[in-house]
């Protein structure tokens, strides 16, 4: 990706989050915009998001966000100087809840480890006695 794409994508980025703080939909949770990948004709978007909350409000946030597109478009259109305002689409960023996931499974593993670690040390105990 070029510097240029980079840099587009990034205050893209921060444009958009400061539109959705905004946005006063009740179906909206708490919502983090993680990035954005902006196309190279500059026409279209894509708004990657995290949210936390259950999966039913995860759902009602991304219903939320497709409604409020097009509005969230033309207020980054009118606060950034770009040739083309891009059409947006959002999508859930599953990256948090990944780590998530894994940081879980390597603390289960880890003590899973240690549980046996002291099951062999008591065996060797009662060996040498």
């Amino acid at each position: 990706m070029s510097d240029r794409m980079r840099r587009v994508n990034s205050v893209l980025r921060e444009t958009i989050a400061e539109e959705v703080e905004l946005l006063k939909d009740p179906r909206i949770g708490f919502v983090t915009i993680t990035g954005v990948t902006t196309a190279p004709n500059l026409r279209n978007a894509v708004v990657h998001y995290s949210v936390i909350g259950a999966p039913d409000e995860a759902k009602g946030t991304q219903d939320a966000l497709d409604a409020a597109a097009p509005y969230v478009s033309r207020n980054v259109g009118g606060k950034i100087a770009m040739k083309f305002t891009p059409s947006l689409r959002f999508e859930v960023d599953e990256s948090m809840e990944r780590g998530t996931r894994i940081s879980a499974l390597i603390r289960e593993a880890r003590l899973e480890d240690d549980a046996n670690h002291e099951q062999l040390s008591e065996a060797e105990g009662d060996e040498s006695e």
